[in-house]
């Protein structure tokens, strides 16, 4: 069980309460609230630094809880409450693993819901059905960490897994946590579509863009827009695929182009689809400002040998290994399950 003082050191309370009184002292001592702009960070690192607190009270009230919870069922024996206390306490791990990881997060979109694309590459059928273990695994990822999926647009590979997805994970500090997950994916295994038993590579690109709110503003001009509507191929019923609900957007000056079929009406479709759009501008705008010369988007790349930044080899032996950070983890099957908090951790660190 997580013992009080770990605790407190994984929340560092003391330097906080510290910063806190500073921060308060210099707003009470502000004096022209007219000019409230040069003091809106501090205002925005002091909420910040509440909501920790607080999540401190509950978590330390929690541990308290459980700890008196089980020394009541080890007097008892109660096997039954014994269990429950422990999947109480890998919540709680799970939660304070969150808080951990929110703190190498200090970007200003770093706390924005995530809006991931997942494209099928080199390989056919293989890199199709490797696409849609992706999905899963941030499928399950997402599960896990309490966010909320939204299905925004999907096509199906002809004959098994998908060509494309895009989704939208709703939650605090998706885009943070997801952001790293942007790459070119290599798997490496036997191909179950291959008679012959032979070992097939295949890859995928994950891209990963904020889902930008209404404090960033992204003006887009009408006459920039070319609004296409189709029949979708998604869920929706009947009513959904005769008529044409599905809307595909292209951003004329930037040739950026996205869809969306997965919502119940046209309006909506267009709602979402324009979402995506501006939340790639907002990217695109982002990378230009830092000067990158890499390729802004990981779909236009060639989804192939030499761009990978992971690679996943279920044959000759396992392992999932980050090219980025070198890590390497031989539990495959949870990382597909999932479990790719180390992986985004270590990409965190790398980064600092």
């Amino acid at each position: 069980m997580p013992s009080f003082l770990n605790l407190r050191s994984i929340f560092d309370l003391p330097s906080k309460l510290s910063r806190l009184e500073e921060i308060n002292k210099i707003i009470v001592n502000h004096k022209d609230w007219q000019q409230i702009e040069e003091i809106r960070p501090l205002l925005q690192e002091k909420s910040s630094i509440e909501e920790t607190i607080q999540l401190w009270e509950e978590d330390k009230k929690a541990l308290e809880d459980l700890n008196v919870l089980y020394e009541l069922a080890k007097e008892e024996k109660d096997t039954q409450i014994l269990k429950e206390i422990s999947d109480e306490i890998s919540q709680l791990e799970t939660k304070i693993k969150k808080i951990k990881l929110q703190w190498l997060l200090n970007q200003p979109t770093d706390k924005l819901n995530a809006i991931v694309e997942i494209h099928a590459g080199a390989g056919g059928t293989d890199a199709q059905d490797w696409a849609e273990i992706l999905l899963r695994m941030y499928l399950r990822w997402a599960e896990n960490m309490g966010f909320k999926v939204k299905f925004l647009d999907t096509t199906r590979g002809d004959e098994a897994g998908i060509k494309s997805v895009v989704f939208l994970v709703e939650g605090h500090y998706a885009y943070g946590f997801l952001k790293g997950e942007t790459g070119v994916h290599r798997l490496i295994r036997i191909s179950p579509f291959d008679a012959s038993g032979r070992r097939h590579t295949s890859f995928a690109a994950v891209s990963v863009y904020p889902q930008i709110n209404e404090s960033i503003q992204i003006k887009i001009k009408e006459k920039d827009l070319k609004i296409e509507t189709f029949r979708s191929s998604g869920a929706g019923g009947q009513h959904v695929n005769k008529v044409e609900t599905g809307v595909r957007i292209t951003h004329i000056p930037t040739g950026i182009v996205v869809q969306c079929q997965d919502q119940r009406s046209q309006f909506r479709n267009k709602e979402a689809a324009l979402m995506i759009l501006k939340s790639r501008l907002y990217n695109l705008e982002l990378q230009k400002r830092e000067q990158k010369k890499k390729e802004i988007y990981v779909n236009q790349k060639e989804i192939a040998w030499g761009n990978q930044i992971r690679t996943y080899t279920l044959h000759p032996y396992k392992l999932v290994k980050d090219h980025r950070t070198q890590l390497e983890v031989p539990q495959i099957e949870e990382v597909l399950n999932g479990k790719i908090d180390n992986f985004i951790e270590a990409y965190l660190l790398h980064k600092k």
